[in-house]
């Protein structure tokens, strides 16, 4: 019997990090480690878990020196974009510097690694978008994803990049809102809400991308993949589709375009991705945005009980 592979997975107390561990655990193919900054935050069982500050070079070669990972599927990032924009120094540390130390340990383990992007590398000018598109960030959050893009391509391991755009769900202990539960919670209290509606994007599932990201994994995959959901809408949309699903007054939702809203960061108005590459040749199949509506549904209901 030969010895399961080891995955390392940074990040592991966020939403994508939560999901990657328990979908990885119940397969049950790999040998799970999990990281995170701090205690673990991560329910359940079946993995080890370790407290690293990837922003720190010798702390990373230590823990991954320890550990020698075969995979590395980094998830973890600064990704709040205004912060980013406010707080450069410390995006630049979370994004880019984290993201070399982990390929240096990648390096020495001979890893594969993984590393998670975002649709807000591009400008926003035209989309959906395939792998071979051309970047050009309009914010600095956008500029540090790409950096970590660069420096992934050129490394000396095996590598791929999993390009993902808006990524909602619910993820357990964590307060983070995401465009349904904000539609359904504001729509039942009676509220009138203001949507965007000249932003394309194709939301993402959380349990999706962590779907997508392990495919790569047990295929060593390499290369660059969009993995998003199916649906190419913009949060007007989103918002009606998740009204209707709930059973909403759609009254309520008012559309507005995005010179409405000051932000600190710029957004790429359209994006979304073409997934052709990832269903071809990982077999990736995501949900799409209604389905993953009623995923968190039942989410939700299953958090009440």
């Amino acid at each position: 019997m030969t010895s399961k592979k080891k995955v390392f997975i940074t990040g592991a107390n966020g939403l994508l990090g939560q999901k990657l561990v328990s979908q990885l655990v119940e397969k049950g193919e790999f040998q799970v480690i999990a990281s995170g900054k701090g205690e673990c935050r991560l329910p359940g069982e079946g993995f080890e878990y370790v407290s690293v500050d990837i922003t720190d070079a010798a702390g990373v070669e230590k823990a991954l020196g320890d550990i020698k990972p075969d995979i590395i599927i980094h998830g973890a990032a600064m990704t709040h974009v205004d912060q980013c924009e406010l707080n450069q120094e410390a995006c630049y540390d979370a994004n880019v510097n984290a993201t070399r130390y982990l390929i240096k340990a990648a390096e020495v383990a001979n890893a594969h690694f993984i590393f998670v992007s975002t649709d807000f590398i591009f400008s926003g000018e035209e989309g959906p978008l395939d792998e071979n598109a051309e970047a050009a960030p309009v914010n600095y959050y956008g500029e540090t994803k790409l950096k970590g893009e660069q420096l992934v391509m050129a490394s000396k391991t095996k590598w791929s990049i999993a390009r993902t755009v808006l990524v909602f769900g619910i993820a357990h202990d964590l307060s983070r809102t995401n465009i349904v539960l904000w539609v359904k919670s504001s729509l039942e209290a009676g509220k009138e809400i203001q949507v965007v509606d000249d932003q394309f994007r194709t939301p993402t599932l959380a349990e999706d991308l962590a779907a997508g990201c392990i495919l790569i994994a047990e295929q060593e995959a390499e290369g660059v993949f969009n993995i998003s959901g199916p649906d190419f809408l913009t949060p007007y949309d989103m918002a009606n589709i998740t009204a209707d699903f709930f059973g909403l007054n759609k009254e309520l939702i008012k559309r507005a375009d995005s010179t409405t809203f000051t932000q600190p960061a710029k957004r790429p108005l359209k994006t979304g991705f073409i997934i052709k590459k990832a269903r071809e040749e990982l077999g990736f199949e995501p949900k799409t945005f209604q389905e993953a509506i009623g995923i968190l549904a039942k989410q939700i209901n299953l958090a009440r009980s």
